[in-house]
């Protein structure tokens, strides 16, 4: 009984999964047969990466709609109907840098920067840059849920400093900064984090999970870009200093 539980709606899901990946194998077919022209033995690796990419994504989207979404809304449920709902803020913080941390997109963006900078941008450090930014702005929607405070007024402020702190920062970190707010917002991120936001808007009063409960993820996005300018700068002022101890 419990495995027909765990893999109730599996057929959905895996079908879901399919018709997002039929389109991109169509379209590398088109330009293997006119164009590419790869070896046999790529095209083959290729059909079994894809296929590894179609049980590992159903999979994992299967344990986010049975696992993932229900336990965050439990979560953000029990704290927000508790009379210690303030504790939702520090739970938020380590919720979100560990949500981040674990994000696959986000190593993969850190492994490419470290690639294409040979080691100047170390990996780790930007994995955890990343993951404190989200950290600190989760913890931040967790308070404005709490306090009710409207939602411009974090993300407006937010872009604004964003666009302004540009003029400090290394030029090498400013297209890997708004990447980086895309690559955060991944399926970890969202599915957790967000229901947990839903769950302690919907439990608590006065509060609308429509109009409380979202609006996290384009905090998230932003928490990125904000760190890793930060961290551009800092990148930047050691150059200075550098160049000034080498004259």
């Amino acid at each position: 009984m419990t495995n027909l539980v765990v893999f109730e709606g599996f057929g959905h899901v895996l079908l879901d999964v399919s018709q997002a990946l039929l389109p991109l194998v169509v379209f590398f077919f088109i330009f293997q047969i006119f164009f590419m022209k790869l070896p046999a033995e790529f095209v083959k690796n290729l059909l079994k990466g894809l296929l590894l990419v179609l049980v590992g994504t159903t999979l994992f989207l299967q344990g986010v709609r049975i696992g993932f979404l229900p336990a965050g809304q439990e979560i953000g449920a029990f704290f927000g109907d508790s009379p210690y709902r303030l504790l939702l803020i520090p739970v938020g913080f380590l919720l979100g840098f560990t949500a981040a941390l674990a994000e696959p997109a986000v190593r993969v963006l850190s492994i490419e920067v470290e690639k294409a900078s040979s080691g100047y941008i170390k990996k780790n450090l930007l994995i955890y840059t990343l993951s404190l930014g989200v950290a600190i702005f989760v913890a931040l929607d967790m308070a404005r849920i709490i306090y009710g405070l409207p939602f411009h007024y974090l993300v407006v402020p937010g872009y604004l400093l964003a666009l302004v702190l540009l003029k400090f920062s290394n030029p090498a970190f400013t297209a890997i900064a708004f990447d980086a707010g895309g690559v955060a917002t991944g399926p970890m991120t969202v599915t957790f984090i967000l229901s947990m936001a839903v769950g302690a808007a919907t439990v608590m009063e006065g509060r609308s999970a429509i109009i409380d409960g979202f609006g996290l993820i384009a905090l998230v996005a932003l928490a990125p870009i904000l760190s890793v300018i930060l961290l551009g700068m800092i990148y930047r002022k050691k150059e200075e200093k550098d160049d000034g101890d080498g004259a």
